[in-house]
């Protein structure tokens, strides 16, 4: 099979930091993952606006996040649903599933809380290395600690989980489904960056997540030469033994630039995890771009299992 030589996957997946037209001042003694205001965009979308000190930004960033709510949820609900989260790509945002990918029709009538989370367009999912210095932006400390407590504890979402995520979003769900082992019952990747180490053989260098909005790279995992440990635990494909204890699904093609180099990825992780017993559902057709018209099918196949893992079919 052809082989290209590099792979630039979220050119549509790379770094940077996308600020909101909107800032908020924030007290010094605030708590970590505040909620700053709610819209209700249409009797199913909600949109939170939550700031964090893991936000980077001088006054602490706002970000949103969509919810897609279930029939019978309002804010004083007795109850709470199981989630499934929903991670977008570079150069995307927390509208994007319901803009672009039809999620909102998608999912009409499912009794789960779909959780849209804006990152940034290069955020990796990753608490950024910052040469050693840690601290913001730090994603995945953002979503799974601040944004999932405010979730479970305001707007009735329970600890029952499952995740999704297309080009840098399958680099996310991947690697969260693996660094929190039990959190999430099931894990969808469209198109996914699932190696950017390049440890499956995949061609070319290991991909440089900052480049693609004129970040330095070496801040979100380091040099991959001196900091190898970094990159191999927010690397999917290096973790996928942390990956067979639940069902996946894993679509990718070969249509166009992008998603060929994708493809070199993709077909070496599931390899891979199949080589470790892990139960996945593949999905490659040959034909398909790295685009919303894919990723919108991908989905719609994905759902039955994500959904069921969830206790809501």
């Amino acid at each position: 099979m052809p082989r290209l030589s590099r792979f630039t996957l979220a050119i549509a997946t790379v770094i940077a930091s996308l600020t909101l037209p909107f800032t908020v001042d924030a007290p010094a003694d605030a708590a970590a993952g505040t909620v700053r205001w709610e819209t209700r965009v249409s009797d199913r979308i909600l949109d939170i606006g939550i700031s964090s000190p893991d936000l980077e930004g001088p006054d602490w960033s706002v970000k949103v996040v969509r919810l897609l709510l279930p029939p019978g949820w309002t804010k004083e609900s007795s109850r709470s649903w199981p989630t499934v989260w929903v991670l977008h790509g570079g150069f995307d945002d927390h509208k994007s599933w319901t803009d672009k990918g039809n999620l909102e029709a998608l999912t009409a009538g499912k009794n789960a809380i779909f959780v849209l989370p804006e990152t940034s367009w290069c955020s990796a999912y990753s608490d950024w290395y910052n040469d050693g210095h840690g601290g913001p932006p730090a994603w995945e400390k953002y979503l799974l600690d601040d944004v999932r407590t405010i979730l479970e504890s305001t707007y009735h979402a329970n600890t029952t989980r499952a995740i999704a995520g297309n080009s840098m979003g399958g680099l996310g769900a991947m690697k969260f489904a693996a660094s929190q082992q039990g959190w999430f019952n099931s894990a969808a990747s469209f198109s996914g960056n699932v190696d950017p180490l390049h440890e499956s053989g995949a061609p070319g260098e290991p991909d440089k997540p900052g480049q693609g909005c004129a970040a330095d790279w070496k801040r979100v995992w380091g040099d991959y030469a001196t900091h190898r440990d970094i990159w191999v635990a927010n690397n999917p494909y290096s973790q996928a033994a942390k990956l067979t204890n639940i069902p996946l699904f894993v679509s990718y093609g070969k249509g166009d630039g992008v998603e060929a180099l994708a493809y070199e990825q993709n077909y070496r992780f599931v390899d891979h995890l199949q080589e470790l017993g892990a139960q996945v559902d593949e999905r490659y057709v040959a034909g398909q771009g790295h685009n919303w018209d894919a990723w919108k099918v991908q989905m719609q196949n994905a759902l039955p299992m994500l959904l069921n893992s969830v206790g809501a079919p």
